[in-house]
């Protein structure tokens, strides 16, 4: 009876909770929400770490303002610039720098080799510094087993850490997630909230829950 009522909390704290973006999701000139996916409607500046939605940047750009519309500080000349920028950051502990050149290590991107374990690394530090996008890369990296042994109930802590920060693609991936169990109730649920935050992945994939009978005429149109 105890464990139970503890699964009911938990899942009570975790279908309550992480229903607004993160401050990192909105746009520090207009302090409007960008667009998801983000790196398809925002430029992320490494000077100051701040992602710039696209409206904000040509609007800079129209007025002769070619450095950072936030900090204005001149941008990188090159992919070297950038990096010596993001590796003073992570010098300093900076959760972001981390989150971003652990990517920049998964992909060997910006001359560095692909180097799996750094990447892991910089994000479980950036993940206790209190970045949601760490989180979600540990929990792909988990899922996938990439840089570590794979291990769902690891993906899924880390996404579920995430969503309850309002990170939108850790609950969609935490519906996927569920629906793979055939826990429809639940999967509905995440992805609801993933698509009330603008995620139009969730909202396709209620349509296509819908179409297949699955997902209730109410749903698709909560969504």
């Amino acid at each position: 009876a105890c464990k139970q009522r503890a699964a009911e909390l938990k899942d009570e704290r975790l279908y309550n909770q992480g229903h607004e973006r993160p401050e990192g999701d909105f746009c520090p000139i207009c302090s409007l929400p960008i667009p998801l996916p983000m790196e398809n409607h925002s430029v992320f500046m490494s000077c100051c770490m701040k992602s710039i939605c696209n409206g904000c940047s040509l609007a800079t750009q129209k007025r002769g303002m070619f450095d950072c519309a936030f900090c204005r500080s001149s941008c990188p000349d090159d992919d070297a610039d950038v990096l010596a920028s993001m590796k003073a950051r992570v010098t300093k502990k900076d959760p972001a720098a981390m989150t971003f050149l652990g990517q920049k290590h998964c992909y060997g991107k910006l001359g560095l080799q692909k180097d799996m374990r750094r990447a892991i690394e910089l994000w479980t530090e950036a993940a206790e510094l209190g970045s949601v996008g760490a989180l979600y890369h540990l929990g792909i990296s988990h899922r996938i087993g990439n840089g570590v042994e794979e291990d769902q109930a690891k993906a899924v802590e880390f996404y579920e850490r995430a969503a309850l920060e309002g990170h939108a693609q850790s609950r969609h991936r935490l519906g996927i997630y569920e629906g793979l169990k055939m826990n429809f109730n639940s999967a509905l649920k995440h992805l609801m909230i993933s698509a009330n935050m603008g995620l139009k992945d969730s909202l396709e994939l209620i349509q296509k829950l819908f179409i297949d009978g699955i997902a209730t005429k109410e749903q698709y149109a909560q969504a």
